[in-house]
């Protein structure tokens, strides 16, 4: 993929790149915009739904609270009080005449709490009921409420939603037990074995729960502390309910809200604990899927946005790109004509923006082009010019002269050993010189190159000199311009020892320092102004006393430039030495 994408035009690149760009944008605007408002559609869900459930179980607690009152004002009647004292007497003989008075109570506390579907007074003497309903035969008031009449912890006790075993009918029922309370019309008498049932209408309390739900997606379920539905006959509670996840994010604060993630959606739920009996819970649980439908328009709202975009964008980017490419397409046709030798060529444009300074910078880079090349015309016709003075040195005919001299008087005189060394010095000094065409030579060839020249001076002014040459090992092979030796012993021959009497010496040394090969040319001759030498190396050449000192410098700064140096030291009749010092890389070269 990024391969292709490296090969592709600068403008296809551009129209991928603006898309993707406008694509971004959209996305993470969209994106951004439509979590925000999911996330406030769900706070304010959140929020709402608790205020909700809140107001419910308000309701539900002043009902509650209103049937408890009820069931006590019924307990508190005069009739009620002339029952229990047969109760406490255990007289069952009035037991007809006391149920016969019991129709009164029980049918007030209908009136009172249109709730109550039937009600049972269970008392040691036989149990009490409305005659309008109808018991059944094997049914047991404390064989069905064991459990209940063992914990002696309450006065008044709820039970969830069950069908009734006491009456006939078999009706969804929420059970109301009621113990009885102490006060003066029972003398102190602890009526421990009475009970009120009091059983009520399961849709009733379904009712009650739902009135005031305005969204039928919310699921509202009356439940205990274990997640197990109050009402299971007519609002059975989701299985959920029940988990060990859902209890321990269920939590024991008296209201609150969570998310709950099930198998198929994630569930917003909001909790609210009754104040009757707060191990019953009232919780509203809805999808968020569901709250968050209406964010789908949103969503393909953002989608058709996004493509009509894109489109735009594909539209305008070849405008925009012909615009933003057209300095850079003309510096291009520029450059295609400098490949073809176009050397004039010169970038120009209206615009004043990166590219053109960029062309404009290229027409600088040309210029100095152009005076490169010129200037390295110059500089390799300097040096060829150079390199024939050096070779037109070596052969002056001066030296020629003397040399071919020599060797005839010696040959006249029978010194035929003497003239057979200096033909071989005079054909290894053409050799050396030559070097097969190439300008550089080893240090080792540029040493014996002087060498033969200082054999041949010798034998042409006898006793006129003696030398030494020193080399550094390390440098043997060191690659350096041939014949820059060989001119500074000609001026130390002809210039420093002329009309000198006393022994003459010349010593040559090749040391290496570091990373640089230091060339000395030492002699005893008169010596020269070693300042004034130092100071004229970088005038022209018509300014210089020596051509073959300055030929000497020119070759340095054209093989290595700032790198090489020439310095001369002099102390007058004592030492005079030429000290050139060049790059040295190793025994390879330079």
């Amino acid at each position: 993929m990024s391969k292709g994408f490296y090969k592709l035009s600068l403008k296809s690149r551009i129209h991928i790149l603006y898309i993707l760009l406008t694509f971004v944008c959209i996305t993470v605007t969209g994106g951004f915009a439509y979590n925000f408002a999911a996330k406030v559609i769900e706070q304010n869900a959140l929020q709402l739904k608790q205020t909700m459930l809140n107001k419910t179980v308000q309701t539900l607690d002043e009902s509650m609270r209103h049937m408890i009152v009820a069931s006590y004002s019924l307990m508190m009647s005069e009739t009620y009080n002339r029952v229990m004292n047969d109760v406490r007497n255990e007289d069952g003989s009035r037991f007809y005449t006391d149920l016969s008075l019991m129709q009164t109570p029980f049918a007030q506390l209908k009136q009172i709490e249109p709730a109550v579907d039937s009600v049972l007074l269970a008392t040691p003497i036989g149990d009490f009921y409305s005659t309008q309903d109808s018991l059944m035969g094997d049914a047991s008031f404390r064989q069905l409420y064991e459990k209940e009449i063992a914990d002696r912890s309450w006065n008044v006790h709820w039970v969830a939603g069950h069908e009734d075993q006491l009456f006939q009918g078999k009706k969804r029922v929420i059970t109301l037990l009621v113990r009885p309370l102490r006060n003066s019309l029972n003398n102190g008498y602890n009526l421990s074995d009475v009970y009120l049932i009091v059983n009520f209408n399961e849709e009733y309390m379904d009712h009650l729960i739902r009135e005031n739900v305005l969204d039928d997606q919310i699921g509202l379920f009356l439940v205990d502390g274990q997640g197990q539905s109050i009402l299971p006959g007519v609002s059975p509670a989701p299985t959920d309910l029940g988990t060990a996840a859902f209890l321990e994010a269920f939590g024991r604060q008296q209201q609150g809200a969570f998310s709950y993630p099930n198998e198929n959606d994630e569930q917003l739920v909001n909790y609210a604990r009754l104040k009757l009996d707060e191990n019953w819970s009232l919780v509203a649980v809805q999808s968020k899927s569901n709250l968050l439908g209406e964010m789908r328009e949103i969503g393909w709202l953002i989608l058709a946005i996004m493509i009509g975009c894109m489109m735009i964008a594909l539209m305008f980017s070849s405008v925009l790109t012909r615009l933003l490419l057209s300095p850079l397409n003309k510096l291009y046709r520029i450059i295609q004509r400098v490949e073809n030798n176009d050397l004039d060529a010169r970038f120009a444009s209206k615009y004043e923006d990166e590219v053109s300074v960029i062309g404009y910078r290229f027409n600088r880079m040309m210029g100095q082009i152009e005076n490169l090349i010129e200037a390295n015309t110059i500089s390799e016709q300097e040096r060829l010019r150079y390199e024939i003075k050096a070779l037109q040195a070596q052969i002056n005919p001066h030296f020629l002269y003397n040399t071919l001299n020599t060797i005839l008087w010696k040959s006249q005189f029978g010194q035929s050993e003497q003239v057979g060394e200096m033909i071989v010095s005079l054909s290894l000094l053409f050799k050396l010189g030559l070097n097969n065409g190439q300008e550089m030579t080893t240090l080792e060839q540029e040493l014996n190159h002087v060498e033969q020249y200082m054999l041949l001076q010798q034998q042409c002014y006898e006793e006129m000199f003696m030398y030494t040459i020193r080399m550094d090992g390390a440098a043997r092979h060191a690659l350096l311009p041939k014949i820059l030796l060989q001119p500074l012993v000609e001026n130390s021959i002809l210039h420093g020892f002329k009309n000198v009497e006393r022994p003459c010496r010349i010593e040559i040394e090749a040391t290496v320092n570091r990373n640089h090969l230091k060339l000395s040319v030492s002699d005893n001759g008169h010596g020269l102004d070693a300042d004034t030498m130092n100071r004229t190396l970088e005038e022209p050449l018509q300014k210089h006393a020596s051509y073959a000192l300055y030929n000497i410098y020119s070759r340095l700064r054209l093989n290595y430039g700032e790198a090489a140096s020439m310095h001369f030291e002099s102390t007058p009749d004592k030492r005079t030495t030429v000290m050139i010092t060049i790059p040295f890389h190793g025994e390879e070269g330079l």
